[in-house]
Formats: C-alpha cells, structure tokens, sequence
C-alpha cells in the first residue's frame, strides 16, 4: 500500500559512448541502470550498437531479474543505452518496456524517454494515417517513429524536427550506428546531465548513476538544449528558442537519489534545508524528531537542528519486501505493506515525537505509522511535511491519482486530515519555503501542488 500512497517517477535514462570501439559498455550501462533503480522498477532494457549494428534486450522487473548476475555478453558494444521504467499509462508489459528499436532502409536507432508527451495521441494518429505502425501504447514509441520518419534528411534535422513537433516533458537519449544524442524539453521538466568517462562520455538522468560507473560529472543538460556525441566531439545548440526552466520540484522531495545533483542544487542539501525551514514555519514541543526511510530521514535531521530537538531512528524499513501494490490481492497487499515498516519501542516509548515525511498522498501510510508509533508507546506524535499538499494531478511524467483521491483535498482541511490520520498536529511546509530550500528563485514546476503548469496541460495524459 505504500507505493500507492507516493507519486511515482516514470522513468530513469543512462547512455555511455566510447570512442574506443573495442571497449565493452553494457556492463557500465548495467551499472548505470541499477544506480538509477529508484525510478522506475517495473521493467529494464539495454540497447548496444556493435559495427553498425543495434542489439536490444529487455524485459519485465528489476535490473538484476532481467540481467542476472549481470549477464550482457549478448549486448557488446562501444555503445549502450539503458532505461528502467515506472508506467503512468500504457500497459505494465513486455510491450512497453523500452529501449525502442526502429530499423529502416537508412539504418537503425535506438531510444529511450523519459517524461510525457501531452500531444502523443495526435501525433500518433498522423502517424498511423502516413502508415507507420506502432507494437506498444508507449508515447515513447512515437518519439522513434517521428525520428526513423525524418531520419533521410540526417540525424541532426531528423531529431530537430521530431523535438519540435511534441510537447510536453521529455528528457530523450538516442543511439545511431554511430553517435548517441540527447535532449532536453524546452522547460526541462525532466533531468538530464553530461558526464565525462575516460574514453568517452555518459548521459544519465541524474549524477548518481556517473559516480556509480567512475565517471565524472560535467554539467547538466539544459533545458531546450540537444547533445550529440560522436567520435570527433561533443556538439552543442538550443533548439528551442522559448525557454523557461521549471524543473520538477518533485525530484529534489521525493524522486531523485539524495546524491544526485540536479541543475547545481544538491539534493540532500535541498531536503536538510526543507526540514529547517518547516521546523521555523511550524515548531512544536517534543522529545524526538524522526523521518520516514528514506527521503524523510535527510528532512528530520534539518527540523531536529533548528528545533534543537534529538534526532533518532524511530521507524524500520525492511528493504527486502517487494512492491506491495504488486501483490496478487488486496490482503496480501496490506500483509505486506503491515511488514514494510515497524516501530522501535525504546526509541519512541514516553516521547512525544515529531514524524517528517516527504509527502502526503493517500494518507494511508501516514496513518499506519502515526498508529505504529503509538502502539510502540509514543504519548503524541505530530506529523510535519516537507513539501506543500498534494492538490492536483501531474501530466508530465508523474503518476498521480485523479484529484478527488488526493487526500489533501478533503473538505475539512489540515485540521480534519490530522484527525483522520489520528496524529496530534499536522502541518506542510508552504510553497515559498520548498522554494526557499531549493535556491530561492521560481524556475520549478510546481503544478502538483498549485495547479499551475509549465505548458498546457490535457485531459488525459499519456507517458513513456
């Protein structure tokens, strides 16, 4: 139950080009991909390109269940591209997992997305109507069949015409027999970065996954912006004149690994700040300030400092049980989720404690640890929040639930939700103060919690 009561990332992206052509690549791909498992778990795949040829192998779960004991002899190549994959829409199947494979009289490419297209189904249609077919319900799928479209007019041309005719959030890497490329949407919504290998050079959603391969992190791609790598050089233009940067605020609450570094904001920085600001916004008496495993934990440490009030454990989280929303039933769903996380008792018994969390969604997990907490002995717990209420759904790239599901628009307000949440005092941190936590200016999108979007938003989004 508690991955239903998160948003959810879509997707995580990672490319390594060599300009050795005898070097084998997948293996850092593997790598890569792992470093990035936090963003999506429901498939994986990795792409290689061998003397002009593209060799693809994907399939349903983590990275290690689909590359056991990191088998990828089948995948060697100078060049690889790897994506693991949380769905929004389209079918949780073999079908949809990426990356896509387009081969055509001019060559073949390979790519992978990140984000959501919020005209895919337009495009889509005048797609098929020129009688391009399409094997998955993926957007991403039309990304490849507008670049293997336009592709005779050369690879540069063929991606800058596809990138002009979506809209909507994208972080894009594409391999061709002899170049990887990617790009950025005109608001960068979605991350993207630059990393330096000695023997060539990495695209990656965030620069954990550079470290995890001992590569080195040069610079975030920028929003509007495509790369293309090849043997000679890195090349570099704005495709997009109209730029405006709003990076989702979400990744540096929830999403992103806390040692990442997205657009020169560290992210555990971001969360420890975000805990500060919300322990002078809303303090309260108490003994022991405790955050959620795991992104609550950096936001608990900053309330505790400024709060001068102890920091402690508080709450287990066992990271050996699976998804629980992917149980067979809902009782084995609720087993599950009852198993995710438990209380230390000498830690919280007598305490009135102060419970950081991310985010409120459901409500469903805050509930049961607020009961958790007590039965182990806490005299009151109060909840805080680092992050504005969850008010509105997200059409480019997060998984939200329709707007009458998010529990923060309850008629009675906070006051009602702390009751229903059986916590003593609940409180968010208010928009300026996430602002304030990242670096204090409004390049953010922070449609989740305003309503108020970067680029129009449709009706029914579709993602990667």
């Amino acid at each position: 139950m508690e991955e239903l009561d998160k948003l959810r990332e879509e997707c995580g992206i990672f490319g390594v080009f060599s300009t050795d052509k005898a070097r084998d690549v997948a293996t850092l791909v593997y790598y890569g991909l792992f470093a990035l498992q936090h963003r999506g778990q429901e498939s994986a795949g990795i792409a290689s390109v061998k003397d002009g040829v593209i060799t693809c192998r994907k399939g349903m779960g983590l990275v290690g269940d689909v590359f056991k004991n990191g088998e990828t002899q089948e995948l060697r190549g100078s060049t690889a591209l790897g994506h693991v994959r949380y769905s929004t829409a389209g079918a949780s199947n073999i079908e949809n997992a990426q990356p896509f494979v387009s081969r055509f009289k001019l060559g073949s490419i390979a790519a992978a997305h990140n984000g959501t297209l919020t005209n895919a189904e337009v495009v889509r249609e005048l797609l098929e109507d020129a009688g391009i077919g399409f094997t998955s319900s993926s957007d991403s799928e039309v990304i490849v069949n507008l670049i293997a479209k336009n592709y005779k007019k050369g690879i540069e041309k063929a991606l800058t015409d596809t990138i002009q005719s979506i809209k909507g959030s994208y972080a894009l890497i594409v391999l061709t027999d002899n170049a990887m490329v990617g790009a950025r949407d005109p608001n960068g919504i979605r991350p993207l970065c630059l990393g330096k290998i000695n023997d060539g050079w990495v695209l990656s959603s965030e620069s954990c996954a550079i470290d995890a391969v001992g590569g080195e992190f040069v610079r975030d791609v920028e929003p509007g912006e495509m790369v293309i790598i090849d043997n000679e050089q890195v090349l570099s233009f704005i495709f997009s004149e109209k730029t405006r940067r709003a990076v989702c605020a979400f990744e540096y609450v929830y999403f992103a690994r806390p040692d990442s570094i997205i657009d020169g904001v560290d992210v555990y920085g971001a969360r420890v700040r975000a805990g500060e600001i919300l322990a002078r916004e809303s303090p309260v008496n108490a003994d022991l300030v405790i955050g959620v495993p795991d992104s609550g934990i950096p936001a608990a440490l900053g309330y505790g400092r400024i709060a001068n009030i102890q920091f402690g454990m508080g709450i287990v989280k066992s990271k050996y049980v699976g998804r629980t929303f992917i149980a067979p039933d809902q009782e084995a769903r609720e087993q599950a989720a009852a198993v995710k996380h438990n209380a230390l008792k000498s830690e919280v018994k007598g305490k009135r404690v102060v419970l950081i969390d991310d985010s409120i969604v459901r409500g469903t997990t805050s509930k049961r640890l607020v009961s958790l907490l007590k039965a182990a002995g806490a005299t009151q717990v109060h909840i805080r929040i680092c992050s504005p209420p969850v008010k509105f759904p997200c059409f480019f790239g997060i998984d939200t639930p329709h707007r009458k599901d998010l529990i923060s628009n309850s008629s009675g307000g906070t006051n009602e939700l702390c009751l229903s949440l059986g916590a003593d005092s609940l409180a968010f941190l208010s928009t300026e103060g996430l602002l304030e936590s990242l670096d204090g200016n409004a390049g953010y999108c922070l449609g989740c919690f305003t309503g108020e979007y970067p680029a129009p938003a449709p009706f029914a989004p579709f993602g990667c």
